[in-house]
């Protein structure tokens, strides 16, 4: 209960002042290119502190862990691959009321678009952005344990030839003691995960120095 309160007025502080933490942020950053790829929204609320255009397609949506795993084993061949549109997912967790499409093999799930243009326009658009940048090292990838992800996907995420990864979720390992991961102690209601991607990011500050990240 007493870290509970601390993290409420922690929030609360820091969503009132929310431009002044914001814009000293921006400031410590500079003109430091980066690009975000991430599982769930945790990458598009980063944009938004940090006020950069979204240069990556993985904003307002999510991918299953399966998909998510893979994708990122090939990237540079999943990233040139063309939406796909279907209308049923090979995961039956949810009730379709968004667009849903395949990269090759791989679903995404575009929760946070009203429609297959919406998403289709605005992924090229940001892919397109995400290209520009060919300094591979300017890439930042997330991973959380949120739909379906395991521990043997974050295992395997940390096992990749990416330079800046981080990965949150609800336990520790002994295996990813010297990575870059983090134990989570919110949980999201009632679930054994932790929050989605906005609350998640509202919550990173707790755990670690997103500035210091970027600018690694």
């Amino acid at each position: 209960m007493v870290r509970k309160t601390k993290v409420f007025v922690k929030r609360k502080v820091r969503k009132t002042f929310e431009n002044v933490y914001s814009k000293k942020d921006i400031e410590c950053l500079g003109e430091k290119p980066f690009v975000v790829i991430s599982n769930n929204c945790w990458g598009g609320a980063l944009y938004r502190w940090y006020k950069r255009p979204y240069n990556s397609p993985f904003v307002g949506l999510f991918l299953y862990g399966p998909c998510y795993m893979k994708m990122l084993s090939n990237f540079e061949h999943y990233i040139k691959q063309e939406l796909i549109f279907i209308d049923n997912s090979k995961y039956p967790d949810r009730e379709k009321t968004y667009p849903l499409a395949l990269l090759d093999d791989v679903e995404v799930h575009f929760t946070h678009y009203d429609s297959e243009l919406e998403a289709k326009t605005k992924w090229e658009r940001r892919v397109s952005r995400m290209l520009e940048e060919n300094n591979f090292d300017n890439y930042f990838f997330k991973i959380c344990d949120r739909e379906r992800v395991t521990k043997e996907h974050i295992l395997a995420f940390h096992k990749l030839p990416l330079k800046n990864r981080i990965s949150f979720a609800k336990y520790d390992d002994s295996e990813l003691v010297n990575e870059n991961h983090i134990k989570v102690k919110e949980r999201q209601k009632k679930k054994k995960h932790v929050p989605n991607g906005k609350k998640m990011f509202q919550l990173t500050f707790l755990y670690f120095d997103l500035n210091e990240w970027l600018l690694n």
